[in-house]
């Protein structure tokens, strides 16, 4: 696979670098670079801090360290370490291996638009680099995707969003009869209530009325009883 292709490249181009660009007070260096070539990377990290605190601002134990870091697959220490010495490796020799490598790692923690602007300093550097032009293809090839991906994430979401509020306005347009037809249903409620009230006061003044008609009749009665018994 083309991609894998890169990688290995990368963690090869490692060890070569630092036997190039050793001195004599970089005996680190040189222990980190035994270990790397088979394959210790943890050791090799070590040796490569050891060459730091000597000489904090080496290209060549920095890079290597970024390396090694890479080959353990930690990319975002080996991003960290690349960045320390970025301006160093406009001007060094051998800043087109720094950019493609970086670029590797720019790939494997899928910061497209990074390892695109890696690949493409690494070609400023070396045109004739075939691995760097392939790689620099597929940087561009993801980050395109990548990009339409996020696009139509962001219209999924407005989508979203907007049926979410149409569903609301709804729900508010069919709440409303409903509060509405409630509010008519207490209202008949309350006006029923006054009518029986109303019918039920009358009842009651025709029974009082029904009842003193009783009394009046049932008084008249007794007077007219009593005015025959004195005609008697």
């Amino acid at each position: 696979m083309r991609y894998s292709r890169l990688v290995i490249c990368c963690i090869a181009l490692g060890a070569f670098s630092c036997g190039l660009w050793a001195q004599e007070d970089k005996k680190e260096v040189r222990k980190g670079n035994s270990d790397y070539g088979r394959a210790n990377y943890k050791e090799a990290e070590i040796h490569y801090r050891k060459a730091m605190v000597k000489d904090s601002t080496s290209f060549a134990a920095i890079y290597d360290l970024a390396n090694a870091l890479y080959a353990q697959k930690d990319y975002e220490g080996a991003k960290n370490t690349f960045d320390k010495i970025s301006e160093q490796a406009g001007d060094n020799v051998y800043g087109d291996r720094y950019f493609f490598n970086k670029g590797n790692t720019s790939l494997q923690r899928k910061d497209y638009a990074s390892a695109v602007e890696d690949f493409k300093q690494s070609l400023l550097r070396d045109p004739s680099d075939i691995q760097a032009k392939e790689s620099y293809i597929y940087a561009k090839k993801m980050l395109e995707k990548q990009q339409n991906k996020n696009s139509d994430d962001n219209d999924k979401q407005q989508q979203d969003n907007k049926q979410d509020q149409n569903q609301n306005q709804n729900q508010n347009n069919q709440n409303q009869p409903q509060e509405q037809e409630q509010q008519e249903g207490d209202n008949s409620q309350q006006e029923i209530s006054a009518q029986q009230a109303q019918q039920m006061l009358r009842a009651i003044q025709a029974k009082e009325k029904e009842t003193q008609e009783k009394v009046e009749k049932a008084k008249a009665q007794k007077a007219k009883t009593r005015q025959k018994e004195k005609n008697w």
